[in-house]
């Protein structure tokens, strides 16, 4: 998984409120395993019309916000169906940060296991970033190891994230890789128990 400190970069503008996983990833495209695949298909019924013809209207397919990776949402982001083909999708499509009001908790948790920061935006910052909301200002920095946003203009916004998930996001390492650091350890232990399971028996 690709490490995350500083990132800076074009900025899409979804403010929707309650935006769901099924309008993330729609369920006819969860028969995929790869994490691949499925930038293509990330909001596809608000992407393209019946047709399969991208419709001009939706954000991602305005002119400046090609290239984006990082998504400005709304309050309670990633909410329904816990399905973490969501953040794949996002991942896939380039984004590396989503900053929203606030996130569904299994979404929330499912970014840091995809190598996607997902920053929960207080009031104050939500207000600062005004000028990207309107289109004033395009791009914006996330500094990880500062826990803090920055503007072009010279001002940033600090927010906070829990010790462990910044750690996993700042190494690249996802549940598994957690847990191969300790492979020394799980491996004497395994040791130890196989010998004395084979003196019992």
């Amino acid at each position: 998984m690709e490490a995350f400190n500083q990132h800076r970069g074009k900025v899409a503008v979804l403010p929707n409120a309650n935006v769901d996983t099924d309008q993330i990833i729609p369920k006819q495209f969860l028969k995929r395993i790869e994490k691949s695949g499925f930038g293509d298909v990330l909001f596809y019924d608000w992407r393209y019309d019946e047709k399969g013809q991208p419709r001009p209207e939706f954000v991602l397919n305005h002119p400046e916000s090609q290239g984006a990776s990082i998504l400005l949402a709304g309050d309670n982001f990633g909410c329904g169906s816990s399905r973490e083909h969501a953040v794949w999708a996002l991942r896939d499509y380039g984004f590396r940060a989503i900053l929203a009001r606030s996130f569904a908790d299994i979404f929330y948790n499912n970014c840091f296991k995809n190598g996607v920061l997902p920053v929960v935006l207080s009031e104050e910052a939500w207000d600062g970033l005004e000028p990207i909301r309107q289109g004033v200002l395009r791009e914006l920095e996330v500094d990880l190891p500062g826990e803090v946003i920055r503007l072009p203009d010279g001002k940033s916004f600090s927010f906070t994230l829990a010790a462990h998930a910044k750690m996993m996001l700042m190494e690249g390492l996802d549940d598994v890789g957690v847990t191969l650091r300790h492979q020394q350890k799980i491996d004497r232990y395994e040791l130890y128990h196989r010998v004395a399971y084979q003196r019992v028996y």
